[in-house]
C-alpha cells in the first residue's frame, strides 16, 4: 500500500528549476493524502513564474505516477495566504531576504574543500578588521565542525539580555557566536538540514549583535544546505574564496565560485593560504606548489586578495586561542591579514 511518506520521498527529486535544492526542503509541500491508488498533493509554491510553476506541477505527477500501484495523480498548485503578516507572493526562494538590523556589511569565507585553513583566514580577517578600528562581529556557521570558539580562546555559554536575545561573546574586540559555545566540547552535533537551517537563521536574528561594520560569516566547506540558506536569508555583500595552490583544492574552488554566481553572490577575491614555507636558513619551500590561487583568480577575472605563507605562528595562535594577528600584529606573520582586510575594504569600497 502506498504511504505519505513514499510520495514525500518522490517529491525529493524535484528541484526547483534553475536550483539543486528539491522542493520539499523549500517547503512548498503542503499536504499529501493517498486514498487506495489515488494520491492528492498540495504545493504551496511561492513563484509568479507560470512556466515554471508548471514544470514543478508536472515533475510531481511524473515523479508520484512512477511510484508502485499509483493509478491516478492530481497535484494542486496554491498561493500562499497574503495579509499584514504574511510576505507578498514572491518571484523565487530568495525573495524574502532582510538584512541583519545594525550590521553593514556581511562577508562569507567560503572554500571549497576542507582543510584549506579557511577559519585560521576568517578568525585572522576579523581580527585584523578590528585593529584597523572597525566594529567586527564573526559568525562560526560550520554547525557540525566549529572551531572558532578554540581559535578566538572563547569557551562560555552566552547569555540572554532582557529582551530574551543572545548575546554574543566578545574576545579580541570581536563579537563571536559559534555551536561550540553552547554544546558541550565532545558533544557531535547530529542533526538534519532544517534544524541546521533553524540555527543559522538564529544566529542571524535572535542575536544582539548591536552595530557593526563587518558581520564575518566562516562557511562550513562545500555547498550545501547552510551556504544555501545564507544566502535565501541574507543579501551577502560578497564571497571570499580561500584556497591552497595546489590543483585538487583550485578545482573545487571553482565550484565555490560558481555557486556564489549562482546565487548572485558578488565574489571579492581569492586568498591563497599556506603559499610557501620559509626555513630559518632563508630557503624558500613551496610544499602544496605556488601562484595557483593568483592564476586561479586571473582566469575568473576576480580580485587575488594576497597570499599567506606557512608560519608556525599562524599554527600556535590557533591552537592557544590568540590569532597571530592579536599575539604579535607587527611581525611577518601577521601581515598578510592585514593586507588582505586592506584589500577587502577596498574591494567593497569600490563596489560602493
Amino acid at each position: 500500500m502506498i504511504t505519505e511518506q513514499q510520495v514525500i520521498e518522490a517529491l525529493r527529486g524535484v528541484k526547483y528549476p534553475g536550483y539543486s535544492r528539491d522542493i520539499v526542503s523549500f517547503g512548498f509541500v503542503r499536504r499529501v493524502s493517498v486514498s487506495g491508488t489515488a494520491v492528492a498533493v498540495e504545493l504551496e509554491c511561492a513563484t509568479a513564474n507560470a512556466a515554471a510553476a508548471e514544470q514543478i506541477r508536472s515533475e510531481c505527477e511524473r515523479a508520484i505516477a512512477s511510484l508502485p500501484e499509483v493509478t491516478a495523480v492530481h497535484v494542486e498548485l496554491a498561493r500562499p495566504p497574503t495579509d499584514a503578516h504574511q510576505p507578498q507572493f514572491s518571484t523565487d526562494p530568495w525573495a524574502h531576504q532582510r538584512r541583519v538590523p545594525g550590521v553593514a556589511r556581511i562577508i562569507a569565507v567560503a572554500s571549497g574543500k576542507g582543510g584549506v585553513g579557511k577559519t585560521t583566514v576568517a578568525v585572522n580577517l576579523a581580527c585584523a578588521l578590528a585593529k584597523l578600528g572597525d566594529r567586527v562581529g564573526l559568525l562560526d556557521s560550520d554547525i557540525y565542525g566549529p572551531t572558532v570558539p578554540t581559535m578566538m580562546g572563547v569557551r562560555k555559554l552566552p547569555q540572554l539580555n532582557a529582551e530574551q536575545r543572545i548575546v554574543p561573546l566578545t574576545n579580541h574586540g570581536v563579537k563571536l557566536m559559534s555551536i561550540g559555545f553552547i554544546l558541550d566540547e565532545d558533544q557531535p552535533v547530529i542533526w538534519r538540514g532544517p534544524l541546521v537551517v533553524r540555527a543559522l537563521q538564529q544566529f542571524l536574528y535572535e542575536v544582539e549583535w548591536g552595530e557593526l561594520d563587518w558581520l564575518i560569516v566562516d562557511l562550513p566547506p562545500g555547498t550545501g544546505d547552510v551556504q544555501l540558506s545564507l544566502c535565501q536569508a541574507v543579501p551577502l555583500d560578497g564571497g571570499v574564496i580561500v584556497t591552497t595552490p595546489q590543483p585538487a583544492s583550485l578545482a573545487v574552488v571553482r565550484k565555490g565560485i560558481a555557486m556564489f554566481q549562482k546565487l548572485n553572490v558578488p565574489v571579492l577575491g581569492i586568498v591563497e593560504n599556506m603559499s610557501y614555507y620559509q626555513t630559518p636558513a632563508g630557503e624558500r619551500v613551496e610544499i602544496f606548489g605556488h601562484g595557483g590561487g593568483r592564476a586561479e583568480a586571473q582566469r575568473q577575472q576576480i580580485p587575488f586578495l594576497g597570499e599567506v605563507p606557512i608560519y608556525t605562528e599562524i599554527r600556535i595562535g590557533s591552537d592557544h586561542g590568540v590569532p597571530v594577528v592579536v599575539s604579535e600584529p607587527e611581525s611577518a606573520p601577521a601581515q598578510p591579514f592585514f593586507t588582505i582586510a586592506k584589500a577587502l575594504r577596498a574591494q567593497l569600497n569600490a563596489l560602493k
